[in-house]
């Protein structure tokens, strides 16, 4: 029992020595700051050039599908035949056609006899008129009512002329008619070109239903003395572009070797499904190296009209929620919401409530909050934005 005690009596002893020792959590103090590498926000216009995919199309291209159903008589052309403006590359048989002309003909030629007679008539008719009007004027020579039948036949004869002569015109508009059908079983070239592609032979069938909203064309003809090189241009980088401005690009049947053409024309509309702009450059092709249809590599020139502001790709990051650089002020750090543009050599440009001068976190992170006391280290030089290498 007294053992008890005495433990007891111990126990209450040094818990009241020990009850003021608890640890006092400090102040973190200078010593214990993070030590982070500042830089400067820089401020420069963006000049640099961008490598975007663009497909090489002929300047015109078209499918040839007839006009009238024929059977197909000759074909001057195949696949790889250079043909020249108005030069006949496909004739058509159509019997029918003849037998229509012929039609057409006999029916001219029966409203031009029909007007011969009605003019006849008319002459005959309008002489004996005017016999009677100068008989008539010798009183009791010629009763008034015969000088009245004259009159009204020869008015009845103009317009049996005026009908005849109505006919004659639909006669001589169904000739033409048939005479322009006839014209379309000769096919001509509509330009300077190439034949890319045939897919009919003498002896076929064809018509006007073998067109777009049919089978296939006879032949498709494009222009390679003159192309289109389309470049899909994002939307962001559509700002400072000019008609007229060169720009070089690659295709892979000439590695290494590098071709200009302006741009020629800019379709100011963005395309919803890909947000870019299609935009077009005009390139010359007369010596025939450059296919239609090939894609190539575009170097396309970025340039901003105003000084944008520039970090290390490194002093921006993200926590899920918003994008962010480190400010420092003061030796505590801010969070400074920023949008992101194009990555050159290593610096990203910024959007944001940046100044150029402002010092930022080399190597930014979440782990650092807002209001942290900091230790800076040394600022380097800020890294100039104008580069001609393509962003990352």
């Amino acid at each position: 029992m007294k053992t008890v005690i005495v433990a007891l009596a111990l126990s209450v002893f040094f818990s009241g020595c020990n009850g003021n020792s608890q640890p006092v959590a400090s102040k973190p103090t200078e010593t214990d700051a993070q030590t982070v590498e500042l830089v400067p926000v820089s401020s420069q216009k963006l000049a640099t050039v961008l490598t975007l995919p663009a497909q090489l199309v002929p300047f015109e291209t078209v499918d040839i599908y007839p006009k009238v159903t024929g059977f197909m008589e000759t074909i001057h052309v195949d696949r790889g035949s250079r043909v020249h403006k108005g030069e006949l590359i496909i004739r058509l048989s159509a019997p029918e056609l003849v037998a229509q002309r012929a039609q057409a003909e006999s029916a001219l030629r029966v409203a031009e006899s029909q007007l011969t007679t009605a003019q006849a008539k008319l002459a005959a008719d309008n002489g004996t008129y005017l016999h009677l009007a100068s008989a008539a004027k010798t009183p009791g020579v010629v009763a008034e009512n015969d000088v009245m039948v004259a009159s009204q036949t020869a008015s009845a004869d103009q317009g049996q002329v005026q009908s005849a002569e109505s006919n004659v015109a639909a006669a001589r508009d169904a000739l033409r008619s048939v005479t322009q059908l006839e014209s379309y079983l000769e096919i001509h070239a509509p330009f300077d070109g190439i034949v890319t592609t045939r897919n009919l032979h003498p002896g076929a069938l064809v018509g006007p239903a073998s067109g777009p909203s049919g089978t296939l064309p006879i032949v498709r003809i494009v222009d390679t003395d003159h192309l289109r090189l389309v470049v899909p241009v994002p939307e962001a980088y559509v700002g400072e572009m000019q008609v007229g401005q060169p720009v070089a690009f690659t295709v892979p049947a000439y590695p290494g070797e590098t071709f200009q053409a302006p741009i020629a024309r800019i379709s100011r509309d963005v395309e919803p499904n890909t947000r870019t702009m299609p935009v077009e450059l005009d390139v010359h092709n007369a010596n025939g190296r450059l296919s239609p249809g090939s894609f190539s590599s575009v170097q396309w020139p970025v340039h901003r009209g105003l000084p944008t502001l520039f970090v290390p790709v490194s002093a921006v990051t993200n926590d899920q929620q918003r994008t962010f650089v480190e400010r420092v002020r003061n030796a505590k750090t801010e969070w400074v919401d920023v949008a992101t543009g194009l990555s050159v050599n290593g610096n990203m440009e910024v959007f944001g409530d940046l100044h150029a001068g402002d010092e930022v976190i080399r190597n930014a992170t979440d782990a650092i909050r807002p209001g942290q006391q900091v230790k800076t280290g040394s600022s380097p030089k800020p890294v100039s934005a104008d580069s001609r290498d393509s962003p990352k």
